[in-house]
């Protein structure tokens, strides 16, 4: 009976980590759409992707590769933020 709920709480884990990565497109979308990120804290999102980072290395180190995966996703698309923060930084709407 252990199994099927370790089983359990080891897909939503997964299923977890996908949408935390998924969650961040939607502001790196908006920010390219607007050709303005003003409202972007770089400083936010750098402590993410730094945590992000820690974790990747933790999920390493503990060869769990569902943690490293998924949070190798979160700091690929967080990173996209970052990106797209740093390019429309100070650029106005045309």
């Amino acid at each position: 009976m252990l199994s099927i709920y370790s089983y359990i709480i080891t897909l939503l884990f997964g299923l977890a980590l996908f949408f935390n990565a998924v969650l961040f497109i939607p502001q790196a979308i908006k920010i390219v759409k607007a050709k303005n990120a003003q409202s972007i804290s770089l400083i936010t999102f750098t402590g993410f992707i730094s945590m992000q980072f820690i974790s990747v290395l933790y999920g390493l180190l503990q060869n769990d590769w569902i943690l490293t995966i998924g949070f190798l996703m979160s700091m690929i698309s967080c990173g996209l933020v970052i990106i797209c923060a740093l390019i429309y930084r100070n650029k106005r709407k045309d």
